[in-house]
Parts: structure tokens; C-alpha cells; sequence
């Protein structure tokens, strides 16, 4: 009988050990849980634009509107208008220096013009952004916007993993 106790109780520790462990959830002051950050590593940085260019693509693909090309000068503004608004701490289409989306779109060497910029301030990473933009209108119009051209997509993560994720369209 003492064997058989012994096996059981080895057996359920034998089981535990295997169970996925659980970390718990933590939650803020107002009982919701917290974000998860999405961390951009040097491999995600390389693959980001070029992931957030086909889905695009696709979605604009399914109502016939062009696709867009990738525009360096585009992204260049976004890449400086997301380090702006992390230094700023708030997520607007104004920069530090009064500057508008169409004041550093020219800045940056753009020769076209500009048709719109989404902005977002989050943990979460670009597809979720991405997803983000299109379930509400008017960010959703500036992807899809068939007389655009160009799309420039550039973002700053803080170390505590916030990101700033700006997207500009061009034509």
C-alpha cells in the first residue's frame, strides 16, 4: 500500500512538472489587465515595412485601388514624426516645432504631395496598429484612399516598449 502511495504521488508531480506554467496577468489601478509590450528587434525593424506594404497592399488589392510603392522620404517623416510625438508624450499630427505632416513631408525631399498620416500610440505591434487604423473611418480612408500613390511607415520604441507608429501617404 506504502508503494502505491509513493508511485501516485510521484506520478502527480510527474504531471505538474508538464503542465504549461502560468504566469499571472497583471493589472493596473483599474482592474484591467496591462499590455503586453511588443518588442521591434533588429530583424523585426528590417521586416515591419515590408509586411505592413503587402497588407496593405492586399486590403487595397480587394477594391481595386492601386497598390502603393514604399517611399524612403515618406518613411524618413514618419520615423521623425514618431520620435517627436515620444518626446512630446502625446500622439498628434503637430510636431515640437509647429511643423505639419505636409511641413516634414517636404523637409524630407518628397516630391509628390501628401494625402493623409494615421498616428498611434500603443504596445501593440504594426499589424494590430494596422488593424486598428482600418476599423474606424477616417484612418482607415488615408490607407485606402485610391489616389495615393506612396506610403511611408516609421515608428520609435521607448524602452519601456511603448511605440509610436506614424503612417503617411503620398502621391
Amino acid at each position: 500500500m506504502l508503494n502505491f502511495k509513493v508511485i501516485a504521488t510521484l506520478s502527480l508531480l510527474g504531471l505538474t512538472a508538464c503542465a504549461p506554467r502560468m504566469v499571472p496577468q497583471q493589472l493596473g489601478p483599474d482592474g484591467q489587465a496591462l499590455p503586453v509590450a511588443y518588442q521591434i528587434d533588429a530583424r523585426e525593424s528590417q521586416q515591419i515595412p515590408t509586411r505592413v506594404l503587402g497588407q496593405i497592399n492586399t486590403l487595397r488589392g480587394n477594391v481595386g485601388a492601386p497598390q502603393l510603392i514604399l517611399s524612403p522620404q515618406l518613411s524618413a517623416a514618419a520615423v521623425v514624426h514618431s520620435r517627436d510625438m515620444s518626446a512630446q508624450n502625446r500622439a498628434w499630427h503637430w510636431g515640437s516645432d509647429g511643423s505639419s505632416p505636409l511641413d516634414r513631408v517636404r523637409s524630407q525631399g518628397y516630391p509628390g504631395s501628401l494625402v493623409g498620416e494615421n498616428i498611434s500610440e500603443t504596445y501593440e505591434n504594426d499589424i494590430q496598429t494596422l488593424s486598428a487604423w482600418m476599423a474606424t473611418r477616417e484612418t482607415r480612408d488615408v490607407i485606402m484612399d485610391p489616389a495615393a500613390t506612396n506610403l511611408g511607415f516609421g515608428w520609435y520604441q521607448e524602452p519601456s516598449g511603448k511605440i509610436w507608429w506614424t503612417l503617411l501617404t503620398g502621391k
